[in-house]
């Protein structure tokens, strides 16, 4: 099981930390395209909420120019729970902040935040001086350059961080197939992550139908002559 393994994510211990996604810094992102961000973060909200991971979001002066975080985080995970902040640059400088993430008892974080070397870097490199397992989500953070996206990721793992991509953290928090919601894990992926994933299920489907129903084309027979 992949919860006894220290550099896998155990569902049990989890939490996820959304930090400023925000309409403003988005216009910033230069190392990802804007919708598969966007899209990568919604699906994070929605594994959050399937999976019941406490879920905690942030915003830098949102009422700035950075702007407002954007919706469908909340939209599709009303359970996640948006913290503001008195003007803190790094979210772990916040003491509501960290208060909320102490009180879940759990220790291992899932960060993504724009920017990448800023929003998400600073919070994990104090949450691993903190005692945390540190988790950063690299396709739901976003960057003004690959350049300092590349000096991000050195950085934090140097510190003790484990990059990984949205797809995976999916995947562990899944932990199995055979589970009663595995279809709607398998919808996210499709409608976020993975969209080709899609023919592979028609694919299936299709064969499946084929087994049960019979074929839909008769190639054994011939059309009579007119």
């Amino acid at each position: 099981m992949s919860h006894t393994i220290d550099t896998m994510i155990d569902p049990n211990d989890a939490v996820l930390l959304l930090i400023d996604h925000q309409s403003g810094l988005f216009q910033l992102v230069r190392d990802i395209e804007l919708p598969v961000l966007r899209s990568n973060v919604t699906a994070l909200a929605k594994i959050s909420r399937l999976a019941k991971i406490p879920t905690f979001t942030t915003a830098s002066v949102p009422d700035g120019p950075n702007g407002p975080l954007i919706p469908e985080i909340h939209q599709h995970n009303p359970e996640a729970v948006y913290i503001p902040r008195t003007g803190q640059i790094n979210a772990w400088d916040n003491p509501a902040w960290v208060d909320a993430i102490e009180k879940t008892g759990r220790k291992t974080l899932l960060i993504a935040g724009t920017l990448t070397s800023v929003c998400m870097a600073f919070p994990t490199l104090s949450a691993l001086a903190a005692g945390y397992k540190v988790f950063t989500i690299i396709d739901a953070s976003g960057n003004w350059s690959q350049m300092a996206t590349d000096l991000t990721l050195a950085r934090v793992v140097q510190a003790g961080a484990m990059p990984i991509d949205a797809y995976a953290v999916m995947s562990e928090l899944m932990n199995t197939w055979n589970r009663p919601d595995a279809m709607e894990f398998a919808a996210v992926a499709v409608d976020h992550i993975v969209p080709p994933y899609r023919a592979l299920m028609e694919s299936y489907d299709k064969a499946q139908s084929v087994q049960r129903d019979g074929r839909e084309t008769k190639l054994d027979r011939q059309m009579a002559p007119v």
